[in-house]
């Protein structure tokens, strides 16, 4: 079940991130990031409500580690959107999705830090395969060009990431309720919180930016939609199984990526480019079997 899920994240974060790329063409980073919750958090209610009908159980009891987590992961979440945006605005589609997925990567290197995690030497290969796949994706002509700035983003971007997912995976085990609601509850309250923090920010400084998305309608639902679909996805996935595992499966969306932005988008995407892009890949699955 969790393999399942974490496809449907995978593919569903793909085209979530194909249309914030799009949308960032004429709506300021905070607005691409808002549209990316603003009609989601009527879905989450939605899909929680539906399995409350299908299967009746105890309303949860939060503690104050529950929602401590909740609120660490919605502040994350909502600085790697906004820095995965401005990837987008630095590089083309294919790039910026790409540097963002050194996620499952600092994850290694931030349990190694924080919780003490040991790596083999095939991890640590697996490593370093990854970090210079971001180098070659962050420079325009190859390593002799290297654009530390993007790179720094791309990695502060997944690092933030890799702890959004490393929290909701606490939030959600320290509920004492059954899998399917346990992460939809968790699902719920931190999109709910993101919406609630990003429309204060937008009010108070950026009031045009609400016109914005109001005058492009099609592609803030889109957005949100693919993006709660996504978000049901690695939530119910990493309820049931460690983060390194759903991470690493979900290097999947490296192809969906690279077929959207072909096909799609319409974009070119250098061989250098695609080789970085399967290296990332090669990378999290190295760290994986160690």
């Amino acid at each position: 079940m969790w393999i399942f899920f974490t496809l449907l994240a995978a593919f569903m974060q793909a085209w979530r991130n194909a249309f914030q790329s799009q949308l960032s063409k004429e709506v300021s980073v905070a607005g691409v990031t808002l549209a990316r919750f603003i009609w989601a958090w009527p879905i989450a209610g939605g899909y929680l409500i539906g399995l409350y009908l299908w299967q009746s159980v105890a309303l949860p009891t939060f503690t104050v580690e529950f929602v401590l987590y909740i609120f660490g992961a919605s502040v994350m979440q909502i600085l790697a959107t906004a820095l995965l945006v401005k990837l987008f605005k630095l590089k083309n589609f294919a790039v910026g999705a790409g540097l963002a997925k050194s996620e499952a990567l600092v994850a290694a290197v931030l349990g190694l830090c924080i919780f003490g995690t040991q790596l083999s030497v095939l991890g640590w290969i697996g490593v370093s395969i990854g970090g210079v796949a971001v180098f070659m994706m962050s420079s325009r002509q190859g390593l002799r060009d290297i654009s530390l700035p993007t790179a720094l983003i791309g990695l502060t971007c997944g690092s933030t990431f890799a702890l959004t997912s490393l929290w909701v995976r606490e939030a959600s085990l320290s509920l004492s309720l059954p899998f399917p609601h346990r992460a939809a509850w968790v699902l719920l309250l931190v999109i709910s919180l993101q919406t609630l923090i990003l429309l204060g920010y937008i009010i108070v400084k950026e009031r045009a930016t609400l016109v914005a998305l109001w005058q492009r309608p099609r592609q803030t639902i889109l957005i949100s939609t693919t993006s709660c679909l996504g978000s049901v996805g690695w939530f119910s996935a990493m309820s049931l199984q460690a983060v390194p595992y759903v991470k690493t499966l979900g290097q999947v969306e490296v192809f969906f990526t690279l077929f959207i932005a072909m096909f799609w988008l319409k974009e070119r995407v250098k061989i250098k480019d695609m080789l970085a892009l399967i290296l990332i890949a090669l990378a999290a699955i190295l760290v994986m079997w160690s």
